[in-house]
């Protein structure tokens, strides 16, 4: 066993579980009027109602205890202050030091001038293909922007750029390319016109086989279209590390923003890898986007941990993987423009919590990440919800909604938020299988016809979930947001003793893929050295691809 599974705080909580596991949160709510303000807390501007778990004060005492035991305000503020974190990679995790207006130390130089010059080289140029004074080689200003990348470097970038959508201008169009399925790269490309088309090139070590591919493929379109090899200079930029492998390609050095090895590519969103962001919707609504997470840091930074929401939700978080068995975690967004947030969060949680063995390479006896998954409100409604209410397998959720949108239409921002305070609320109550018979009586049902429809109109209820909401989805807005998961999931690896910024397990794969690649170029024929199974896949698909 572990010493955490085996640590008074642990055997306490699972104590605790077996005492509360049978009690409803109607029960809950029934017995303490004062039950939404108990568990519901501000953040950096958002609202965070937690009442619909299933909790008590002693489950959170409890759980606060966990987290002093495991030293969550030292690992705070090792994090914070640019420590080695990241043992397994030697570096710091410092993407707060992106969003940071104090001095960050880290090897005993301070970070922040780098950052504000990158930041103002991303302001400067963003100007100036917003403008128009950076012009094509033709002399025709920019229309279109393509962001090559793949993984941080998409991932961020494109959820944010689609969240701020109502910031961003109707005479430039920000695209991104991520999958080497060359359907991406041909059908982006299909309607844009090389003349008044920019590409952005962010990869950290600009070896990245996915994004090198779709980037030698973008160069050559753009080539045949402007007939001049000198073109590359003035329509790709580049965000890297690696200014010998950028200059190679062609791209001018004044053309590389640069990030650095500190910044790991889930938590890079904030660094130059956000250059598309501060296109599509300007540099001040980036900076604005900082804002609202450096906002999100001074509160997890300072906030007592009964009141800090990160904290809170990383406890609930391991609350229910280890102490219910719960195994998937909807992300539900009651705002299309938040469509791509599941998405981006299953990166960070899952590329961050998906681990097995400890900080000391031990196995560990409990559970550490889950699925993340989610669709926006309410097309989820009809779609999965079925299972969150009636299925067999208890789900999670967070639901979050803006009490005031962007689009003039306000009735249906009402309908929306009515929705999604109606699911919460389902959820957490259920239907009994008296106020079932009551409502099938209503209707006119009665007698067997009753009887038989009844056990499928009941709803267990007791299904637990979180609701965020802010005021409208801002850059600030949406900057406290990320930056909440982004500690949440942090806090979550210091309870759990794990590294939450290596990622080693996508290695093999990437390893794997090179070896495969000649093999699957080679004609039919020859020996191959992998499993019966990819042995006999590689030679079914030569022979019908040629």
């Amino acid at each position: 066993m572990s010493r955490l599974t085996e640590s008074p705080a642990w055997k306490a909580l699972a104590a605790h579980h077996a005492s509360i596991q049978g009690c409803h949160l109607r029960e809950l709510f029934a017995t303490d009027p004062q039950r939404f303000e108990r568990f519901s807390l501000e953040a950096a501007g958002l609202f965070i109602d937690y009442s619909k778990n299933r909790i008590t004060a002693d489950t959170l005492a409890l759980l606060i205890q966990l987290a002093r035991d495991a030293e969550l305000p030292r690992w705070t503020e090792r994090l914070l202050g640019g420590d080695m974190v990241n043992h397994t990679e030697q570096r710091a995790a410092l993407h707060t030091a992106l969003r940071a207006e104090q001095s960050v130390y880290f090897g005993g130089r301070d970070v922040l001038p780098d950052v504000k010059r990158v930041l103002e080289h991303m302001r400067r140029f963003s100007d100036a293909v917003r403008s128009g004074n950076l012009r094509g080689i033709t002399g025709k200003p920019f229309t279109d922007v393509v962001n090559i990348g793949i993984g941080g470097s998409d991932l961020g970038p494109a959820m944010v750029t689609e969240a701020l959508r109502p910031y961003g201008s109707p005479e430039l169009k920000v695209h991104f390319v991520s999958n080497v399925d060359g359907s991406h790269l041909t059908d982006t490309l299909s309607a844009l016109n090389p003349e008044t088309t920019l590409f952005i090139v962010a990869s950290k070590t600009f070896t990245t086989q996915e994004t090198l591919a779709n980037a030698r493929s973008a160069r050559e379109w753009l080539l045949n279209g402007l007939r001049t090899g000198s073109a590359v200079s003035r329509h790709f930029v580049a965000v890297s590390t690696n200014a010998e492998e950028v200059q190679r390609f062609g791209i001018a050095p004044n053309n590389m923003f640069e990030f650095w090895d500190w910044v790991g590519g889930r938590y890079s969103l904030w660094s130059a890898i956000g250059l598309p962001i501060c296109i599509a919707v300007g540099f001040e609504n980036f900076a604005e986007l900082l804002a609202g997470a450096r906002a999100m840091d001074e509160h997890f930074a300072q906030a007592p941990l009964e009141k800090n929401g990160p904290v809170i939700l990383g406890l609930l978080a391991v609350w229910y993987a280890n102490f219910f068995g719960t195994r998937s975690h909807a992300v539900l967004p009651y705002d299309q423009h938040l469509a791509r947030f599941p998405a981006y969060l299953q990166q960070l949680e899952m590329e961050s919590l998906g681990k097995s063995v400890d900080r000391q390479g031990r196995p560990v006896d409990y559970q550490t990440g889950v699925v993340i998954w989610g669709e926006p409100g309410t097309n989820g409604q009809h779609a999965f919800f079925q299972l969150l209410h009636q299925g067999t397998p208890l789900v999670t959720a967070d639901f979050l909604v803006g009490a005031r949108a962007h689009h003039p239409l306000a009735a249906h921002q009402r309908m929306l938020v009515a929705n999604c305070l109606a699911q919460t609320e389902a959820l957490m109550r259920g239907r009994t299988e008296d106020e079932a018979r009551a409502e099938l009586e209503a209707r006119g049902l009665k007698g067997e016809a009753l009887e038989r429809l009844l056990p499928y109109q009941v709803f267990p209820g007791n299904r637990p979930s979180t609701t965020i909401v802010y005021e409208s989805l801002t850059p600030r807005a949406l900057g406290a947001l990320i930056a909440l998961y982004e500690h949440k999931v942090f806090v979550e690896s210091v309870i759990l003793n794990i590294n939450a910024f290596d990622q080693w397990g996508v290695e093999l794969g990437k390893q794997l893929a090179k070896s495969l690649l000649p093999e699957l170029e080679a004609p039919p024929g020859g020996t191959l050295s992998h499993d019966a199974s990819t042995n006999g896949l590689i030679n079914y698909i030569r022979a019908r691809s040629s």
